[in-house]
């Protein structure tokens, strides 16, 4: 049953009174404090829940995107913390770090170059995954198309 917020006028208590959507009109508002009718309903806040298609309706407009591309670093960093909020995930410390320098206005090549992955580790990833890929098909040969 939704709740009503209300404030007695006369006592300046803040009431929440329960109706059905049926019975709000007709119902007898009263403070449950004084018992005063002069009551003022009060609009509170109220969260709406969005679907995934929803929060991220706006990526869907190349424009968002195409501000973003000569965009300052402090605007690319609030972008980047609101995508954030919008999952509702925790993306980790170096992502918080990342967009905290980014907010202070840092250059991102100079962010991006702190977090660099090393060039020799990229090439054992490959290296590792090459022969597995080989193993598992030995006998098979590839002829162009």
């Amino acid at each position: 049953m939704p709740a009503y917020d209300f404030r007695c006028l006369d006592c300046q208590h803040r009431v929440v009174l329960r109706f059905s959507y049926a019975e709000y009109a007709t119902a007898e508002k009263r403070c449950t404090r004084c018992g005063s009718t002069n009551l003022r309903r009060i609009i509170t806040k109220v969260a709406i829940a969005k679907s995934e298609t929803t929060r991220f309706a706006d990526l869907e407009d190349e424009s968002t995107l195409d501000e973003l591309a000569d965009a300052d670093p402090a605007t690319l960093g609030r972008f980047m913390r609101r995508m954030a909020e919008e999952t509702g995930e925790d993306l980790g410390e170096e992502f918080n770090t990342i967009v905290e320098r980014l907010e202070r206005g840092e250059d991102p090549e100079s962010i991006e170059a702190d977090f660099a992955v090393p060039e020799d580790t990229l090439e054992d990833e490959d290296s590792d995954a090459e022969p597995a890929a080989a193993a598992e098909t030995p006998n098979e040969t590839t002829e162009p198309a």
